[in-house]
């Protein structure tokens, strides 16, 4: 005589939702490895590179003109020359956006002077020189004294800056682009018996980068 077992709708209910869990955690643990080995991938060549940020250094810079016109009106003349250089051993550098101006105690006092955008190789480096102009420019009433208070004290200093957008280049991968900010200080001597035009700058001095 045979016997016929049957199982409760409860019972299955059971086994089924043990089954869907235990595929769920299968899912969970598959994903939370490919992620871990994703992660490690990514903090390795990170290791491994670890792109360092460009160096740049002033060369020289030359103030041909800063006059006033009118009590607040500024006409200026300034062009100066940088040395960029990649420390990087296996990362390239692409330059792009490049702007650059000069300010005096706060103010800006020339326009913004556009450079060409370049390439930059591994462990290269590169002169980079602009002229800067500005002509009209609104200024403070307290710029005149600033100028004369400088000329008796023998020297005058400009902030010389450039900002742009960088993207790193591993092989044939290229990131997206970072905003970088350079900051030059040029110290010139501005004496009363210092000539008026050119004032100029040829000690090398190293700028500050910030990426």
């Amino acid at each position: 005589m045979s016997q016929v077992f049957s199982k409760s709708p409860e019972h299955c209910a059971k086994q089924g939702g043990l089954t869907i869990d235990k595929s769920y955690k299968k899912l969970f643990f598959a994903f939370s490895a490919f992620f871990s080995i994703v992660l490690a991938f990514i903090f390795f060549i990170w290791l491994t590179l670890h792109p360092a940020k460009p160096q740049f250094s002033l060369r020289e810079a030359h103030i041909y003109q800063l006059s006033l016109s009118g009590t607040h009106l500024l006409n200026s003349s300034i062009q100066f020359t940088l040395l960029s250089r990649n420390p990087n051993k296996k990362v390239g550098i692409y330059y792009d956006e490049l702007q650059a101006f000069a300010a005096y105690k706060g103010q800006q006092i020339t326009f913004d002077s556009f450079l060409p955008p370049f390439y930059q190789g591994h462990e290269e480096s590169n002169l980079l020189t602009t002229s800067l102009q500005g002509t009209g420019l609104p200024v403070a009433l307290s710029f005149g004294y600033e100028v004369e208070h400088d000329q008796t004290a023998g020297r005058i200093v400009l902030n010389l800056k450039v900002n742009g957008k960088l993207r790193w280049k591993v092989g044939t991968w290229v990131s997206g682009r970072y905003r970088f900010n350079v900051n030059c200080v040029s110290v010139m001597s501005f004496g009363p018996n210092a000539p008026t035009a050119p004032l100029s700058s040829n000690q090398a001095a190293q700028c500050s980068t910030a990426v």
